[in-house]
C-alpha cells in the first residue's frame, strides 16, 4: 500500500490560508487520507495491544500512546511512509515557509487513544527535541480517527494564543488533518470526553522541525511541556509551574521517558 502527496488535499497553494488562520497559524484538511487507507487504519488500530500510558501525569487522564505506527500494519507503514517522504516534507515546507522535516521517531506523537472520561489539560508542547538539540519543533500534524463522532462525545481539539487570548475549537472528525504552529504561546488541549463505552478519541500524532543554524537558536527553547491547566485547583497550578523544571532535572539524570518510548521499538 502507498499513500502520495497526490492522494492528500495537502497542496502547495495553502501557505496563506496557514499563516492567516487564527488563534495562530493552522489548516484543517478533511479527507486527509484515501477512504479505503483510513477505514484500514481504523481496523489496525482496533486490534493493537501495544499500548502505554501517557506520562503527562496529573495533566491527563485515561490517556494512551503508542509511537509504533509501522507496526499497526499494511495501512500504518503507508501513513508513516506518507509522513516520511521527502514530498511529504517539500509540501510542508511551502506551508510552513521554511525548510521542516517529520521526526521519523515520533518521539511525543505516534498513535494517541483516549478512554473513558480522558482529557488533556491546555499545554505548550516542547520546543527543542528531548534527543536531537539541534532540532526545532515548528508544527504539529493531528490525523483524528474518530467514526460517528458527534459534538455530545466531545473532545474537540481547543486552540488558544496565549498572546492574544483568541480562541478556536476544532471539531475531531474522521480522516480530519490538523496542522498548527507549535510555539509556546501556542495552546492546544482537550475537555473531558464522553465517548461511547468501548470506544476511543484516537489521533495519530507526527512533529515537523526545523534544524537549528546556531546555538543562540536554541538557546532558549525546552524540552518540556508547559502546562496551563483551566480551572484548576491551587494545587494543580502550582505544580504546572514547577514541574518543567523538575523534568529538566529529571532528564539530566535520567533521560528522557518519552525518548525511551520511542527507541524501545528499535530493539523491539
Amino acid at each position: 500500500m502507498h499513500i502520495g502527496i497526490n492522494d492528500t488535499p495537502l497542496h502547495d497553494k495553502l501557505h496563506e490560508q496557514f499563516i492567516n488562520a487564527r488563534p495562530f497559524p493552522m489548516v484543517v484538511l478533511d479527507n486527509f487520507l484515501p477512504a479505503q487507507v483510513a477505514q484500514a487504519l481504523v481496523n489496525e488500530i482496533a486490534s493493537f495491544p501495544e499500548f502505554q500510558r501517557s506520562n503527562d501525569y496529573i495533566f491527563a487522564k485515561n490517556k494512551f500512546e503508542s509511537p509504533k505506527i509501522e507496526a499497526l500494519g499494511t495501512a500504518g507503514r503507508a501513513v508513516k511512509g506518507l509522513f516520511l517522504s521527502e514530498e511529504f516534507s517539500a509540501a510542508l515546507t511551502k506551508l510552513y515557509g521554511r525548510p521542516v522535516f517529520v521526526d521519523p521517531d515520533f518521539v511525543g506523537g505516534g498513535l494517541h487513544r483516549g478512554g473513558e472520561g480522558s482529557y488533556l489539560d491546555m499545554h505548550a508542547d516542547f520546543s527543542l527535541h528531548p534527543n536531537n538539540s539541534t532540532w526545532i519543533r515548528e508544527l504539529n500534524l493531528l490525523l483524528y480517527l474518530n467514526k460517528d463522532w458527534r459534538p455530545e462525545y466531545g473532545g474537540s481539539l481547543d486552540l488558544r494564543n496565549a498572546a492574544t487570548g483568541e480562541t478556536l475549537s476544532v471539531e475531531p472528525l474522521f480522516n480530519r488533518l490538523v496542522i498548527m504552529l507549535t510555539k509556546d504561546f501556542t495552546l492546544h488541549g482537550y475537555k473531558r470526553i464522553n465517548f461511547p463505552p468501548g470506544t476511543f478519541r484516537t489521533s495519530i500524532a507526527a512533529y515537523a522541525y526545523s534544524v537549528a543554524t546556531s546555538e543562540e537558536a536554541v538557546a532558549n527553547l525546552r524540552t518540556t511541556t508547559t502546562w496551563v491547566p483551566d480551572n484548576a485547583n491551587p494545587l494543580k497550578v502550582a505544580v504546572a509551574k514547577v514541574i518543567p523544571q523538575l523534568i529538566m532535572l529529571k532528564q539530566r539524570f535520567f533521560g528522557s521517558t518519552t525518548v525511551r518510548k520511542a527507541y524501545e521499538k528499535k530493539s523491539a
